[in-house]
Formats: structure tokens, C-alpha cells, sequence
């Protein structure tokens, strides 16, 4: 069939739903459509069989919908309605909840029932974490059903109110500001978690510190620390410890709260945020190695088991900037230190990479130089990776992956994604050439001609389609929360294969052969020149797109001037 996707962002879920519907061989268009007028545009230029919308805040206008089959993806059980479902949901601590597959008619989240599919929360979940997995995964059994059911001609859609309701669903308003607010001197801990989880990545929580009006993204509980409700305690690995009226909690994102009608401020590691400001905040600091027992929060964590070492972090929005990337190859070398003879890298349950963190560059005094500065620091840790000789690893893509982290990733000599995973390899829609040695790295892995095709339409890739193509050696097909385990198991019995020095061996001597013939330092070299000139030419549309993507702002039109999240390092 001929499907249209229309979304107001060509965010995650759109992303794999567009992916997964391509390899279940419809052909498949995607529109970002802001306003309901786009929606029109859209659907008169393609003329779709069927319409899908994964993610749309705009209303669909009546001569569509009255017209044409459209379905839209609401993120809640059948009689959940409103727009912020998930927000609810999450800061009343539902344990279970669903997505339903809804056709479009006047009343917003009303019409008839395609398919539906329920989902558990995890307690202590982000709502753009469990967007991107419980519930992505739930909306794709949902909208895979439903277009299957469409297909067939002879389905009929149920009356909503028909079919039986998850109690907590009902008809909610829009969750307020005034809502969202954390009163510190009042609210434990657990309901700290709960707000801030609940605004996760979007739109973050309302708040006032240290003089100044920001939004919080993001928190993880303190275990340790305790002091006065609201009073910055310690500082770690870029974010803030607070109290709370009972215990503490970190926060590990700031955005600058701007006047209306000025431009967004960028969302920033806390302590970068803050500046100055944090003068006398005592820095709590992070072990180059730090041990998954370790109860105080970081982003990064180590554990061993035997012959498997497992290194594990977690970067807001798989952004990673240029002391992320210094930090983690510092970890990487140490792990590399110890007698282990598999190292996994990854293996967290979201984000693997995103590659260079465009709102810390966006943000920076000299955003070009700050550009080379992340950059050299990615390549820096790529290059770890791809000269490890004397163990085998593993790279352990537990969510999405975008352009250098991808080419992250196939430095490794495994490549191993949960089946819920969306991968974009490619740099073209940050006007980028790319770097993180992927014109060694990604033909070596698919042939050159499939590496070109990938970096020049710049589409999604759904995990299956990447094992096909090569890009990954194995697909777990698992719960978000089981891939930790999963991937684990799978590093002990490779540590226990009995051919596993012999793979070891070869791995050195192909090592030492490609390196005789493509230095990586000459594959270094060339990709930074092109990327130097890009940087560095105030015209390039790298900027005003990079401007753009980390401000949530409109894209600018032109050659070369289209982009789309999972291109660069921001939330998808």
C-alpha cells in the first residue's frame, strides 16, 4: 500500500514506524506537518492509500479525515484522552497503561478502535525513555495490526465505548506549569521523581535556582547526601545534586527559561549551565572506573563477571559532548586495564549515541571550534575501540543510534541491538560529511556501494533491515528491560567459545593488515579536512540547521538544508 506518515516532528516513533513499514513492503512517505493546513498539503500532494499519524498535535482538518481512512497513534488505553497522556500517566504512577490506534474524527482521541496493545511501566522510567521503548514497541504491534487490518478490507473498527477501559483512563486536560512545580520544601523524594520524570525531555519542569528562572530534565535519586530542602548539595559528572523535604535528587539537565517571542534556550548539562553561579558547590568525583555498586548516580558504570567486562553509560538524549566522550574513553582504557578477554560497550536499556552534542556547541562561545574540539574527541574514542586487539568487543545498542554513534558502534567487533532499535546511519541532514572513521568502518561492513546509498537517502533503519544489511551481527529480541541480562549472557558465552583466541589472533593480524594498507590515521586526516571546512564556513548550512534542531525551531529550506531528528545529537 501506499502509506502516508504525518507528524508534527520526524521524531523516534516515527522514525520506526516509518522503518518497520518499509520493510513490511508498503511504500511509505513521511510529512512533518505543524499545522492542520500542512496535513492537507500533505495528503493532496501524495494521495496515500492510507494515512498514519505516529506523533501529531495538529487537529486533522474534516474534508481529510471525512475523505480517507486516518489512523493516529495515541499514546494511552482505549478512553484515555487528551494531550497529555503520558505525562499523566506518569506522574500519577500508573504501573500499567497501552496505546490505541484511533481513526480520526471531530472529537480529538474519540473516533473508532484499530488495534490497541498494553504496556508496563517501569517505576523508576523517564517518559521520553519509556516513550522510545515500552511504548514504541507497544505502538508498533498496535499500528502493524491496525494497517493489517486495513489492508484486509473487511475489518471494522470497534466504538470506543464498546470496548473495555484501563481505569486510570479517562479525559484529561493539558498538565499545566503550575502542575509540574516541585515544591521543595514539601515534596519527598519519590514525588521529586515523579514530576521531573513526567517532563522527561519535554517540556522539563518549572523552576527557580540560584537567581534565575530554568526548566529541569531529567532526575535520579541521591542516596547518600541530605541537606536543606531546595540547597544545591555536590556536583558529578556535569549535573547537580538538590535536597528534597526527605533525601535528594540529581538533575543532570538544565534549560535556561527565555522571554517569550526571544529564542530557546538549549537544554545543558546542569554544572555548564549554571556557571558561575555554582561558586562553593563542593564537586562529588566520579572514579575513572565507576563500579555498577556504587549508589551514588553517574553516567557511566563498570561491572565485571568473570572473563566479560561490561561498560555501560547513559548521556541525556545520547548527546555526547566533548567531556562525555573524554570521560568515556578514560573509562574505556581502564577497562581495557583489566583481565577480561570480552569488553562490552553499551548495553543500557536507551539511547546508545547520537555522536557530537549540538546543544553544548550551540550553546559555546565559538560554536565552530567547540564543533572540532567534540569531534576530535569522538574520532579519539572510535579510534580506541577500532585498535583493541587483545580482547574481543562487543558494542551493545540497547536504543536508538544516529550518525558517529553509529560509526561508534561498528568499531566494535560485534554489534549487537535490542529489536525495538532504530539506527541512522548517516550525516547528511546536519549538513555534515561525517567523521568517526565511517568512510573505513561502514563499508567494510556493508560494501561500498550499500554505504553509499545509506549516507545519501538518509533514511531510518529498523534493526531487522540492519542485520540484513550487515550493519549489526544480532538482533535480541527482548523488553527494554531485559537487554542488560540479555547482553550479558550472550558476552559469557562468547568469553567461553572455545574458538575464542583464535578469533583473537586473526583479529590482530587483519588489524595489522587493513593498517598497512589504509592507515587510519590518512582515513583520520581526510575526514576532518572535510568536516574542518565545514565548521569553520560561517555559511555552511551546518549552522543554521544545528541552530535550529537544538532550538526546536523551523528548518531552513535550500539544498542541502533538510534534517530530521537521529541526524545529530538531540532528543528523537
Amino acid at each position: 500500500m501506499r502509506i502516508l506518515l504525518i507528524a508534527s516532528a520526524c521524531n523516534s516513533l516515527t522514525q520506526r514506524v516509518h522503518a518497520e513499514l518499509r520493510e513490511h513492503g508498503h511504500r511509505v512517505a513521511v510529512e512533518v506537518t505543524p499545522r492542520s493546513e500542512d496535513v492537507r498539503t500533505a495528503v493532496a500532494r501524495h494521495d496515500p492509500d492510507l494515512v498514519v499519524a505516529p506523533m501529531l498535535k495538529a487537529a486533522v482538518p474534516r474534508d481529510v479525515w471525512s475523505a480517507r481512512t486516518c489512523l493516529i497513534v495515541h499514546p494511552g488505553p482505549v478512553g484515555d484522552r487528551g494531550p497529555s497522556s503520558l505525562d499523566w500517566a506518569l506522574h500519577e504512577g500508573v504501573a500499567d497503561w497501552g496505546v490505541t490506534v484511533l481513526q480520526a474524527e471531530e472529537e480529538m482521541d474519540a473516533g473508532p478502535v484499530w488495534a490497541t496493545a498494553p504496556l508496563s511501566v517501569p517505576a523508576d522510567t523517564g517518559k521520553s525513555d519509556l516513550y522510545r521503548n515500552e511504548l514504541a514497541d507497544a505502538a508498533l504491534d498496535a499500528v502493524l495490526t491496525a494497517v493489517e487490518r486495513f489492508a484486509s478490507g473487511c475489518h471494522t473498527p470497534l466504538d470506543q465505548h464498546t470496548l473495555p477501559r484501563t481505569p486510570d483512563a479517562r479525559t484529561r486536560p493539558p498538565m499545566l506549569r503550575r502542575t509540574r512545580r516541585i515544591a521543595w520544601a514539601e515534596d519527598p523524594t519519590a514525588t521529586v521523581l515523579r514530576k521531573l520524570r513526567a517532563a522527561d525531555s519535554q517540556p522539563g519542569v518549572p523552576d527557580e535556582l540560584l537567581g534565575a528562572e530554568w526548566f529541569l530534565h531529567g532526575g535520579r535519586p541521591e542516596h547518600r547526601l541530605r541537606g536543606r530542602p531546595g540547597e544545591l548539595l555536590a556536583t558529578r559528572a556535569g549535573a547537580v545534586c538538590r535536597a528534597t523535604a526527605d533525601g535528594a535528587v540529581w538533575l543532570p539537565e538544565l534549560r535556561a527559561r527565555t522571554p517569550a517571542g526571544t529564542p530557546r534556550a538549549c537544554k545543558l548539562p546542569a554544572v555548564l549551565a549554571l556557571g558561575e553561579r555554582l561558586a562553593g558547590v563542593p564537586e562529588l568525583p566520579v572514579p575513572v572506573l565507576p563500579s555498577a555498586d556504587d549508589t551514588t548516580w553517574t553516567d557511566i558504570r563498570y561491572r565485571e563477571l568473570g572473563p566479560v567486562g561490561v561498560l555501560s553509560f547513559s548521556f541525556p538524549g545520547g548527546a555526547m559532548s566533548t567531556g562525555h566522550c573524554r570521560r568515556l574513553l578514560a573509562a574505556y582504557r581502564a577497562a581495557c586495564e583489566r583481565p577480561t578477554t570480552v569488553l562490552v560497550l553499551g548495553g543500557a536499556r536507551d539511547f546508545f549515541s547520537n555522536g557530537i552534542h549540538l546543544g553544548v556547541i550551540e550553546a559555546a562561545g565559538d560554536p565552530a571550534a567547540e564543533s572540532w574540539a567534540n569531534l576530535n574527541a569522538m574520532n579519539d574514542l572510535v579510534e580506541a575501540v577500532l585498535t583493541t586487539t587483545d580482547r574481543l568487543v562487543a558494542a551493545a545498542i540497547g536504543g536508538n543510534a544516529a550518525a558517529g554513534g553509529v560509526m561508534l558502534a561498528l568499531a566494535a567487533d560485534e554489534v549487537w541491538c535490542r529489536s525495538g532499535s532504530v539506527l541512522n546511519p548517516h550525516y547528511r541532514r546536519m549538513g555534515l560529511y561525517g567523521s568517526e572513521y565511517w568512510t573505513y568502518s561502514l563499508p567494510r561492513r556493508v560494501g561500498a556501494p550499500v554505504a553509499e546509498r545509506l549516507t545519501r537517502e538518509a533514511l531510518p533503519v529498523g534493526a531487522a533491515r540492519a542485520r540484513d544489511l550487515g550493519l549489526v551481527d544480532r538482533v535480541v529480541d527482548c523488553a527494554p528491560t531485559r537487554f542488560p541480562a540479555e547482553v550479558t549472557r550472550l558476552a559469557e558465552r562468547w568469553a567461553a567459545s572455545p574458538g575464542l583466541q583464535a578469533r583473537l589472533a586473526a583479529k590482530k593480524a587483519e588489524s595489522e593488515r587493513r593498517e598497512a594498507i589504509t592507515p587510519l590515521a590518512a582515513v583520520r586526516e581526510r575526514e576532518l579536512g572535510r568536516m574542518r571546512s565545514i565548521f569553520y564556513d560561517p555559511g555552511a548550512p551546518y549552522h543554521a540547521l544545528r541552530r535550529a534542531f537544538v532550538r526546536k525551531e523551523t528548518a531552513p529550506s535550500g539544498p542541502g538544508a533538510a534534517r530530521a531528528p537521529g541526524s545529530g545529537s538531540a532528543d528523537a
